[in-house]
Protein backbone atom coordinates (compact mmCIF):
# COMPACT_ATOMS: atom_id res chain seq x y z
CA UNK A 1 0.00 0.00 0.00
CA UNK A 2 1.21 3.30 -1.02
CA UNK A 3 1.66 6.71 1.20
CA UNK A 4 1.67 6.98 4.85
CA UNK A 5 -0.97 4.83 6.88
CA UNK A 6 -4.25 6.77 8.47
CA UNK A 7 -4.11 7.61 11.69
CA UNK A 8 -5.41 6.10 14.71
CA UNK A 9 -7.19 8.32 17.40
CA UNK A 10 -8.48 5.83 20.53
CA UNK A 11 -11.44 8.47 22.06
CA UNK A 12 -14.27 7.81 24.63
CA UNK A 13 -15.39 7.89 28.17
CA UNK A 14 -13.26 7.81 30.68
CA UNK A 15 -12.15 4.74 31.93
CA UNK A 16 -12.91 2.44 29.04
CA UNK A 17 -9.18 1.13 28.44
CA UNK A 18 -7.93 3.74 25.55
CA UNK A 19 -4.41 4.52 26.81
CA UNK A 20 -4.52 0.08 27.33
CA UNK A 21 -5.03 -0.62 23.93
CA UNK A 22 -2.73 2.72 22.43
CA UNK A 23 -0.14 0.74 24.53
CA UNK A 24 -0.90 -2.53 22.67
CA UNK A 25 -1.00 -1.00 19.45
CA UNK A 26 2.17 0.70 19.87
CA UNK A 27 3.60 -2.70 21.20
CA UNK A 28 2.22 -4.83 17.60
CA UNK A 29 3.60 -1.85 15.33
CA UNK A 30 6.90 -2.12 17.28
CA UNK A 31 7.69 -5.70 16.21
CA UNK A 32 5.34 -5.49 12.92
CA UNK A 33 6.25 -2.29 10.83
CA UNK A 34 3.74 -1.50 7.94
CA UNK A 35 6.31 0.84 6.43
CA UNK A 36 9.65 -0.47 5.95
CA UNK A 37 11.76 2.78 5.35
CA UNK A 38 9.60 4.67 8.00
CA UNK A 39 10.22 3.47 11.21
CA UNK A 40 6.60 2.85 13.29
CA UNK A 41 4.23 5.95 13.97
CA UNK A 42 4.57 8.35 16.45
CA UNK A 43 2.65 8.53 19.62
CA UNK A 44 0.41 11.11 20.71
CA UNK A 45 -0.30 10.11 24.67
CA UNK A 46 -3.22 12.16 26.02
CA UNK A 47 -2.40 15.61 26.40
CA UNK A 48 -5.20 16.26 29.29
CA UNK A 49 -3.45 15.50 31.71
CA UNK A 50 -0.01 17.18 30.71
CA UNK A 51 -2.44 20.47 30.86
CA UNK A 52 -4.35 19.87 34.06
CA UNK A 53 -0.25 20.00 35.94
CA UNK A 54 0.71 22.42 33.72
CA UNK A 55 -2.17 24.78 34.13
CA UNK A 56 -3.30 23.90 38.07
CA UNK A 57 -5.93 22.70 37.02
CA UNK A 58 -8.04 19.36 38.81
CA UNK A 59 -10.46 16.97 37.88
CA UNK A 60 -12.96 18.98 40.03
CA UNK A 61 -12.55 21.83 38.03
CA UNK A 62 -14.19 20.03 34.93
CA UNK A 63 -17.51 20.16 36.60
CA UNK A 64 -17.19 23.96 38.00
CA UNK A 65 -18.14 25.51 34.33
CA UNK A 66 -16.26 28.75 33.81
CA UNK A 67 -12.96 26.67 35.32
CA UNK A 68 -13.91 23.79 32.94
CA UNK A 69 -14.45 25.96 29.60
CA UNK A 70 -10.58 27.48 29.85
CA UNK A 71 -9.23 24.03 30.68
CA UNK A 72 -10.62 22.54 27.25
CA UNK A 73 -9.76 25.68 25.54
CA UNK A 74 -6.06 24.43 27.22
CA UNK A 75 -6.63 21.38 26.05
CA UNK A 76 -8.03 21.45 22.26
CA UNK A 77 -4.85 23.90 21.69
CA UNK A 78 -2.30 21.42 23.09
CA UNK A 79 -3.81 18.59 21.21
CA UNK A 80 -3.40 20.37 17.78
CA UNK A 81 0.53 21.26 18.94
CA UNK A 82 0.73 17.98 20.08
CA UNK A 83 -0.33 16.78 16.47
CA UNK A 84 1.58 19.12 14.39
CA UNK A 85 4.85 17.98 16.32
CA UNK A 86 4.26 14.63 15.33
CA UNK A 87 3.48 14.88 11.71
CA UNK A 88 6.65 17.44 11.76
CA UNK A 89 8.74 15.21 13.65
CA UNK A 90 8.95 11.78 11.48
CA UNK A 91 10.70 11.84 8.13
CA UNK A 92 9.32 11.43 4.52
CA UNK A 93 7.57 8.58 5.19
CA UNK A 94 6.46 8.42 9.10
CA UNK A 95 4.49 11.15 8.88
CA UNK A 96 1.26 8.80 10.63
CA UNK A 97 0.62 8.41 14.43
CA UNK A 98 -1.55 7.08 17.18
CA UNK A 99 -3.21 9.26 19.22
CA UNK A 100 -4.76 8.48 23.10
CA UNK A 101 -7.78 11.01 22.78
CA UNK A 102 -8.61 13.54 20.39
CA UNK A 103 -9.43 17.12 19.81
CA UNK A 104 -13.14 15.87 19.74
CA UNK A 105 -12.47 15.55 23.71
CA UNK A 106 -12.38 18.50 25.18
CA UNK A 107 -15.52 19.45 22.95
CA UNK A 108 -17.45 16.69 24.28
CA UNK A 109 -16.16 17.23 28.10
CA UNK A 110 -17.49 20.87 26.99
CA UNK A 111 -20.72 19.86 25.31
CA UNK A 112 -21.02 17.59 29.04
CA UNK A 113 -19.96 20.29 31.77
CA UNK A 114 -20.77 23.44 29.88
CA UNK A 115 -23.08 23.78 27.53
CA UNK A 116 -23.88 23.47 23.92
CA UNK A 117 -23.13 27.42 23.32
CA UNK A 118 -19.42 26.49 24.65
CA UNK A 119 -18.88 23.70 22.72
CA UNK A 120 -19.97 25.55 19.34
CA UNK A 121 -17.32 28.27 20.14
CA UNK A 122 -14.94 25.85 20.59
CA UNK A 123 -15.93 24.05 17.79
CA UNK A 124 -15.38 27.34 15.75
CA UNK A 125 -11.64 27.42 16.12
CA UNK A 126 -8.97 27.51 14.03
CA UNK A 127 -7.50 24.44 16.14
CA UNK A 128 -10.35 22.12 15.90
CA UNK A 129 -11.49 23.21 11.69
CA UNK A 130 -7.70 21.84 11.66
CA UNK A 131 -8.05 18.95 13.66
CA UNK A 132 -11.28 17.57 12.71
CA UNK A 133 -9.90 17.44 8.97
CA UNK A 134 -7.44 15.37 9.87
CA UNK A 135 -9.78 13.07 12.04
CA UNK A 136 -11.86 12.68 9.02
CA UNK A 137 -9.21 11.29 7.03
CA UNK A 138 -8.16 8.86 9.98
CA UNK A 139 -9.44 5.78 11.89
CA UNK A 140 -11.56 7.18 14.81
CA UNK A 141 -12.35 4.27 17.75
CA UNK A 142 -14.75 5.21 20.31
CA UNK A 143 -13.93 2.95 23.27
CA UNK A 144 -17.77 2.23 24.48
CA UNK A 145 -19.11 2.67 28.33
CA UNK A 146 -21.13 0.17 29.67
CA UNK A 147 -21.20 -3.39 31.51
CA UNK A 148 -18.62 -5.28 29.75
CA UNK A 149 -15.84 -2.85 31.16
CA UNK A 150 -17.43 -1.14 34.45
CA UNK A 151 -14.57 -3.07 36.64
CA UNK A 152 -12.23 -0.75 34.74
CA UNK A 153 -13.49 2.24 36.55
CA UNK A 154 -11.03 3.09 39.00
CA UNK A 155 -9.81 6.35 40.56
CA UNK A 156 -6.76 7.32 39.89
CA UNK A 157 -7.08 10.71 41.77
CA UNK A 158 -6.42 12.65 38.25
CA UNK A 159 -9.17 11.46 35.77
CA UNK A 160 -12.98 12.88 36.38
CA UNK A 161 -15.04 10.20 37.95
CA UNK A 162 -18.56 9.74 36.17
CA UNK A 163 -21.12 9.99 39.54
CA UNK A 164 -22.69 6.73 37.90
CA UNK A 165 -23.39 4.17 35.42
CA UNK A 166 -26.07 6.45 33.48
CA UNK A 167 -23.69 9.23 33.47
CA UNK A 168 -20.94 7.25 32.60
CA UNK A 169 -22.94 5.82 29.44
CA UNK A 170 -24.29 9.11 28.51
CA UNK A 171 -20.77 10.92 27.96
CA UNK A 172 -20.19 7.50 25.45
CA UNK A 173 -23.50 9.09 23.86
CA UNK A 174 -22.05 12.34 23.84
CA UNK A 175 -19.04 11.47 21.91
CA UNK A 176 -20.67 10.34 19.11
CA UNK A 177 -23.60 13.09 18.75
CA UNK A 178 -20.90 15.14 18.62
CA UNK A 179 -18.80 13.18 15.66
CA UNK A 180 -22.10 12.63 14.02
CA UNK A 181 -22.58 16.33 14.10
CA UNK A 182 -19.10 17.44 12.23
CA UNK A 183 -19.10 15.02 9.58
CA UNK A 184 -16.13 12.55 11.37
CA UNK A 185 -16.79 8.85 11.03
CA UNK A 186 -15.98 6.55 13.28
CA UNK A 187 -16.08 2.81 14.94
CA UNK A 188 -17.59 2.08 18.06
CA UNK A 189 -15.34 -0.43 20.10
CA UNK A 190 -17.97 -2.05 22.02
CA UNK A 191 -17.86 -2.88 25.71
CA UNK A 192 -18.58 -6.22 25.62
CA UNK A 193 -15.49 -6.71 23.80
CA UNK A 194 -12.45 -6.40 26.54
CA UNK A 195 -10.02 -9.01 26.01
CA UNK A 196 -7.06 -7.11 24.77
CA UNK A 197 -6.28 -9.40 21.75
CA UNK A 198 -9.47 -9.00 20.37
CA UNK A 199 -9.76 -4.84 21.31
CA UNK A 200 -6.48 -4.84 18.72
CA UNK A 201 -7.61 -7.12 16.45
CA UNK A 202 -10.69 -4.89 16.44
CA UNK A 203 -9.01 -1.85 15.42
CA UNK A 204 -6.45 -3.49 12.93
CA UNK A 205 -8.95 -4.48 10.96
CA UNK A 206 -10.53 -1.36 10.57
CA UNK A 207 -6.91 0.88 9.79
CA UNK A 208 -6.22 -1.69 7.15
CA UNK A 209 -9.33 -1.17 5.74
CA UNK A 210 -8.99 2.46 5.74
CA UNK A 211 -5.49 2.41 4.02
CA UNK A 212 -6.49 -0.12 1.37
CA UNK A 213 -9.43 2.15 0.30
CA UNK A 214 -6.93 5.41 0.45
CA UNK A 215 -4.59 3.84 -1.74
CA UNK A 216 -6.66 2.88 -4.71
CA UNK A 217 -8.40 6.42 -4.46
Amino acid sequence: MDGPPPNIYIIGAQCTGKTTLVNHLRAHFANRNPVPDGGPPALISEVARTVLKAHHFTARDVRIPSRSLVLQRFILQAQAAAERDALESGGPRKRWFISDRSGADPIAYSMRYVGHEAARALAKTEEWVELKERMRQSVVVICEAGKGVAGWLKDDGVRLMPVDLEEWAGFHRTFCEFLDGEGVRYEVLTADISAHEERVDFVLKRWEECWRKRSRS
